[in-house]
């Protein structure tokens, strides 16, 4: 499979692109700025471009099988998630390419209904980043052209282990018989690209926990 990977040098995307290079497939990480360091394997082949770009977009999915979204903003610049998805969105439309995309866990819902972001308890430090994804999953759902799948982590999600052992939900936030809600960021690229070589949740979103 080919694959393009925006926001291949974050936390995550890095993740990502290691798991697809493990599996066979061929990346292509997308770089916003080709003069800082990056730290890629050099399987990976790289590109320049940005997704608030929709020309970029297209350029780069052209011949692609997949585009995998890992984009996040630093603090303070949260609106650059909607702007990303809109470029990904128009940058993405009349084309047969699939798009999945490593989005928040803030719009989950707790047992009563309540999204997750909006608990009494949620830390106010990542509200604006969880607003920002909320927001996000809203223009994707508003979305009837492309083909995008949505994967929503756990509440927590730190650098760990890749155990490949972890539960699928859909809307709902999963936590375990302690209350708690987690997966490694290695065990969420392995469920992304579960979904991108078997895909299961086609114009929906999901959620993976341990």
């Amino acid at each position: 499979m080919r694959i393009t990977v925006f926001g291949a040098t974050g936390n995550v995307g890095r993740r990502v692109v290691a798991e697809a290079l493990a599996r066979g497939h061929r990346v292509t990480a997308v770089l916003r700025d080709p003069a800082k360091p990056h730290g890629l394997p050099p399987a990976v082949t790289l590109a320049v471009g940005d997704a608030r770009r929709p020309e970029d977009v297209t350029r780069l999915a052209a011949g692609q099988d997949l585009v995998v979204s890992a984009t996040r903003p630093a603090p303070g610049n949260e609106p650059e998630l909607a702007a990303a998805t809109r470029g990904l969105l128009a940058g993405l439309a009349g084309s047969d390419v699939r798009l999945l995309v490593v989005g928040g866990a803030g719009s989950l819902t707790l047992p009563d209904g309540t999204p997750l972001a909006d608990a009494p308890d949620f830390p106010a430090e990542i509200l604006p980043i969880a607003r920002a994804c909320n927001e996000q999953l809203d223009l994707y759902r508003a979305d009837t052209v492309v083909d995008w799948t949505y994967l929503s982590p756990a509440a927590l999600l730190e650098p760990g282990e890749r155990t490949g052992r972890f539960r699928l939900g859909r809307d709902e936030l999963l936590v375990d018989g302690d209350g708690a809600s987690t997966i490694s960021m290695e065990d969420l690229a392995v469920a992304l690209l579960d979904e991108a070589e078997q895909p299961a949740h086609r114009r929906a979103r999901f959620t993976a926990t341990y």
